[in-house]
């Protein structure tokens, strides 16, 4: 495999977390996944987000950069991949979607100090799922502060992540798959087909793919 480093990312309910583990466990590498159950602000920002949407964007950037600025200097050096569920990135994407102009113009300046100095993947593969599909996820994890959160709040998510990936086409390598109408962990003939998508070297640029239910 050409890659050294790949970073799964989707919106809320897509999978990523999934998807990661299931590639960690296949390229025998080192895993790196998003530490947000412990994050007090999260079900208070549910509850309230005009009030607690700053510290919460503000709260995951700094736990998102102190994680993964750590991960290159005590990586184990016979574990030649290293396979994440978030991008650093995310906290861009989120914080245009919560914070107002305000805000947004001082998490940004945070965010630019911290972008430069944190690993970057070699690929980068977006879980893209409906949102229709998305709240039945959500649904099913059954997270109690998740429970509220609504079909427009998703669309206005995707459309931010959809901006952000076409702006950065010309200098990433860009997997889009489409899993809204397949299964992967239940179905193994899915996970397989997306796997061997993913093993393909690829230019960089934004790569779309279709993946289809068994036959």
């Amino acid at each position: 495999m050409d890659y050294n480093y790949i970073a799964v990312e989707g919106n809320i309910g897509s999978g990523k977390t999934t998807l990661a583990k299931k590639l960690a466990n296949e390229f025998s590498a080192e895993l790196v996944l998003e530490e947000f159950a412990n994050n007090e602000f999260l079900p208070k920002f549910y509850a309230d987000p005009k009030r607690y949407a700053f510290t919460l964007e503000m709260s995951f950037l700094a736990e998102r950069y102190s994680q993964l600025s750590g991960i290159g200097a005590d990586r184990d050096l016979f574990n030649s991949v290293r396979v994440s569920d978030y991008l650093l990135s995310k906290s861009l994407i989120f914080a245009a979607s919560n914070l107002n102009e305000e805000e947004l113009h001082l998490f940004r300046k945070v965010f630019d100090i911290m972008f430069k100095t944190v690993p970057k993947p070699d690929l980068l593969v977006y879980l893209y799922s409906g949102t229709e599909r998305l709240l039945e996820n959500i649904r099913k994890r059954g997270r109690r502060y998740e429970q509220s959160i609504e079909e427009d709040y998703l669309s206005r998510v995707q459309a931010k992540y959809l901006d952000f990936l076409r702006k950065q086409s010309a200098t990433m390598r860009i997997l889009i798959l489409d899993i809204s109408e397949v299964d992967f962990v239940k179905d193994q003939f899915v996970y397989e087909n997306m796997l061997s998508v993913i093993k393909k070297p690829r230019s960089k640029g934004l790569h779309h793919q279709l993946i289809l239910p068994a036959r």
